[in-house]
């Protein structure tokens, strides 16, 4: 993967280079820069050309799961201690790596929002060398990454509170009694028994969010291939292709990952990998979250998908994720939907 310079970005940033205000604004300053998933990083040049450096890019570049093809976690903008002023200064994710032994003595990290500029997250990683910076990120794979993709999840998840399609929250409610907001632009929708369909039928850029239930019976619910095998059968069934016999179904053999979480403080389920059509040449990337609704006995499935030939994925899927963690089961109608941040 490649890292952008500083250089590289100037002009881009430029565009989003906010001004700053001489009013009454609590804050003093704008609102951060940048688009999402992209991430401004600085430390000393030989922190950066070394293990060390590799060790950071390695983490915030890493593949992301469940992707057609190969697409890093974050977009990374480097600048060296001496060269991070104004402009990645407003950027709105920031990772700050100081390497000093005379001030640490061990690996700690914190974390600061709108330092710089609102809606920003800034992490400083302290270390007193640079084996102690690869030592660490050996212990914790891909922490960095998953601690900058929760916070741009978080920031989707509460844009959608603010933004969301309106009928098909109320006909989720209706239906089933949940609480869920997708994005303002699905205004295609089906309903069939157990089972609802919204899309916003995009030629590029084809977002798709699905929701079906089913009564809950056993604990090996809550297992890959159980699930895998439930989605196959609702899927033939509920969503047929353009061809005769042509069908929806997970493509297996691409490898699919199944990773329980916490959502709310309950067990979630995340199934992702790659869908096909069967009988038709369509495919793409799809995330599921599986959740015990424990007040009427049944799982409900909420999933989303992405169709988009030729063009990278990783901010579609990312985005209609986004609109799962704003499901809300009975009993967790006033809770928030942003998830709390943490870092090891």
């Amino acid at each position: 993967m490649k890292t952008h310079s500083l250089i590289s970005n100037l002009l881009s940033l430029l565009l989003f280079l906010p001004v700053l205000s001489c009013s009454n604004n609590p804050l003093g300053f704008s609102k951060s820069t940048g688009m999402p998933y992209e991430i401004a990083v600085t430390m000393d040049k030989a922190v950066w050309e070394g293990e060390a450096g590799e060790a950071i890019r390695a983490d915030l570049e890493s593949e992301v799961p469940g992707l057609p093809q190969s697409e890093p976690a974050l977009r990374v903008m480097f600048a060296t201690s001496e060269n991070f002023g104004s402009l990645l200064q407003y950027v709105r994710n920031v990772l700050i790596v100081n390497v000093n032994d005379r001030m640490y003595t061990t690996v700690n990290l914190m974390y600061e929002n709108d330092r710089w500029a609102k809606d920003q997250v800034v992490l400083t990683l302290n270390a007193p060398d640079t084996k102690s910076v690869t030592d660490y990120l050996s212990l914790h794979k891909n922490e960095l990454t998953k601690f900058f993709t929760k916070i741009e999840m978080n920031r989707a998840t509460l844009s959608f509170e603010k933004d969301y399609g309106i009928g098909v929250r109320d006909s989720l409610k209706k239906k089933f009694d949940i609480l869920m907001h997708v994005p303002s632009d699905m205004t295609s929708t089906q309903s069939k028994k157990d089972f609802f369909w919204t899309s916003n039928n995009a030629k590029t850029g084809r977002t798709d969010v699905i929701v079906y239930t089913f009564p809950y019976t056993d604990e090996q619910t809550f297992t890959g291939e159980y699930l895998i095998a439930k989605r196959d059968s609702v899927l033939k069934i509920n969503l047929p292709g353009a061809f005769p016999d042509s069908y929806m179904a997970t493509q297996t053999l691409a490898g699919i990952e199944y990773t329980p979480v916490t959502v709310r403080g309950k067990y979630c389920g995340v199934l992702r990998g790659l869908w096909k059509m069967v009988g038709d040449m369509m495919g793409g990337p799809f995330v599921s979250h599986i959740r015990l609704d424990e007040v009427n006995n049944r799982i409900v499935v909420v999933e989303g998908f992405v169709y988009a030939p030729e063009t990278e994925k990783r901010n579609y899927i990312r985005r209609v994720e986004a609109a799962l963690y704003t499901l809300r089961l009975p009993g967790e109608f006033d809770q928030p939907v942003a998830e709390p941040l943490k870092i090891k």
